[in-house]
C-alpha cells in the first residue's frame, strides 16, 4: 500500500463534540498525526454521549465519542494554568494545523488566538469552526448541530406538512455538510502553503455549508418570495418519489421514478396492473397530478414483495430504489458496504473489539481507514510529552502533580 496522502502533517487537536472532531478524523484517517487536546477538568463532552459498550457508562466507553475519535492520540493538558498554556504554545509550534470549535473568544483566552499562534508559526494553518464565524452581532452564540438545524431552516423543512417539524433524526449538520466543507478547506490551505509557502486562517460559520444543503429553497424565497414547508417524501413534479411497504415487519423501499423511461421500467417490473397503463399516468405531470392514487396503488403492490429482491430488480431496470435499513442491516447485511470494507474493527484498550467508520470515499493508491481506536482521556499524555516536548520522567511527574497533565 502507498503511503497516506496526509502523512507527516502533525494537528492540534482542541475541538470537541461533533463536527470539530469529525473533521481532525477525516484528516487522521488519511494520515495526518492528529494530537486531541483534552483536560479532565474540560473533556469532551462526546465521551458522556451515548451508545455505550455494552451498556456500561464511562469516559471511555462511548461509541459516538469513539468514531468520531479513530487515528488520533489524546493528551490532557489543563489550558488554565500557564505551564498547560506554554505546552500547548510547544505543541502547535511543531504543528502544521491548529483546529477548533469553541464559541470565539475561548481560544484567545488561552493565549492561542490566530494572532497569537502566527506568532509561534508564521506559516500555521488555523481553523476555527463556531456556528456563527468570528465575527458579526451573532458571533457569541453557542451552538450546536441541532440548534444549526433548527436556525439555518433545515428542521423546519424535514417531516410531514400536517405536523410539527420532525427535524433530521440527528445532528445532520455535524455529519456532512460541517466536517466535509471544513476538511475541504483545510486540503487547499495545505495546498496554498505549499505552493506559496504560506498559512491561512479558516474562519467557518457552520450555519452557512448547513444553508448550502437548502440552496434551492433560500433561492426560491429570495426570488420568488416563496416560503417553502415541509413536503414530506414528496419532491416535485416527480412521481412515484416515496417509501413503500415490503413484505416483512416494518420493511419499506424508496422508489423515485423520474423520468417517463424510468416509470415504464418500474411498472413493467412489478407486472404492469392495469391502473398502471391509465393514460393520466402517462406523463410527468398526468402522474405528479394524481401522486396520491399511485402511491396507494404503488404500496399495494410492493407490501408483497421482499424489499431487497424489489430493490435488485428496479435498480436492473433503471429504477432508483433502496431498501431503508435498520442499523443492523447497515452493520451487518449492506453489500456495498461489505464490497467497500466501509466498516473496520479495532480493539480499543477498553471497550475491546468495536467498529468504526471509514472515510465515505476513497483515494486512487492509497487505502484510508481508521489505523487506530479512539484513545483513552489522556491515553498518550507521557509519550507526547517525551516525543514532541522532549521531558524527561522526572518533569512529566512534576507536571502531572502541579496539576498540569490532567
Amino acid at each position: 500500500m502507498n503511503s497516506l496522502p496526509l502523512e507527516g502533517v502533525r494537528v492540534a487537536d482542541f475541538t470537541w463534540i461533533g463536527a470539530g472532531s469529525f473533521t481532525t478524523k477525516l484528516l487522521a484517517d488519511h494520515g495526518a498525526e492528529v494530537i486531541k487536546v483534552e483536560s479532565r477538568e474540560r473533556m469532551d463532552s462526546l465521551r458522556s454521549s451515548r451508545p455505550y459498550k455494552n451498556g456500561i457508562p464511562g469516559i471511555n466507553r462511548s461509541g459516538y465519542f469513539a468514531d468520531r475519535n479513530s487515528s488520533k492520540r489524546s493528551i490532557t493538558l489543563n489550558l488554565k494554568t500557564e505551564a498547560g498554556q506554554n505546552l500547548a504554545r510547544h505543541l502547535i509550534a511543531q504543528s502544521d494545523i491548529v483546529a477548533n470549535n469553541f464559541t470565539p473568544g475561548t481560544m484567545e483566552k488561552f493565549g492561542l488566538g490566530y494572532d497569537a499562534v502566527r506568532g509561534l508559526k508564521n506559516d500555521i494553518i488555523y481553523i476555527s469552526m463556531s456556528m456563527q464565524g468570528d465575527s458579526g452581532p451573532e458571533s457569541k452564540y453557542l451552538g450546536y448541530g441541532l440548534t444549526i438545524g433548527a436556525l439555518t431552516g433545515l428542521q423546519h423543512l424535514s417531516g410531514l406538512p400536517e405536523r410539527e417539524p420532525a427535524g433530521t433524526g440527528t445532528n445532520f449538520s455535524d455529519h456532512i455538510p460541517n466536517p466535509c466543507h471544513a476538511a475541504f478547506a483545510i486540503l487547499a490551505a495545505l495546498r496554498h502553503r505549499r505552493r506559496t509557502g504560506e498559512g491561512q486562517y479558516i474562519d467557518v460559520a457552520q450555519t452557512e455549508p448547513t444553508i448550502a444543503l437548502i440552496g434551492p429553497t433560500m433561492i426560491d424565497y429570495s426570488v420568488n418570495g416563496a416560503n417553502t414547508d415541509r413536503t414530506g417524501n414528496e419532491r416535485a413534479p416527480i412521481s412515484p418519489h416515496g417509501v413503500y411497504p415490503c413484505s416483512g415487519q416494518d420493511r419499506w423501499i424508496a422508489i423515485s421514478a423520474s423520468s417517463d423511461r424510468a416509470w415504464r421500467a418500474l411498472v413493467e417490473v412489478i407486472g404492469t396492473p392495469d391502473w398502471s397503463t391509465y393514460e393520466a399516468y402517462a406523463t410527468g405531470v398526468g402522474r405528479w397530478s394524481r401522486r396520491k392514487e399511485i402511491d396507494a396503488h404503488l404500496g399495494a403492490k410492493t407490501k408483497d414483495w421482499i424489499a431487497e429482491k424489489l430493490m435488485d430488480r428496479l435498480q436492473d431496470a433503471g429504477v432508483a430504489a433502496g431498501v431503508v435499513n435498520t442499523a443492523a442491516d447497515v452493520v451487518d447485511r449492506d453489500t456495498q458496504l461489505v464490497h467497500r470494507g466501509h466498516w473496520v474493527k479495532l480493539n480499543h484498550p477498553e471497550m475491546g473489539p468495536s467498529i468504526y467508520n471509514a472515510p465515505p470515499f476513497r483515494i486512487i493508491g492509497a487505502s484510508p481507514v481508521p489505523r487506530s481506536p479512539a484513545p483513552l482521556l489522556g491515553q498518550h499524555t507521557d509519550e507526547i510529552c517525551s516525543e514532541v516536548f522532549g521531558l524527561g520522567a522526572s518533569e512529566i511527574e512534576a507536571f502531572r502533580r502541579d496539576g498540569v497533565l490532567s
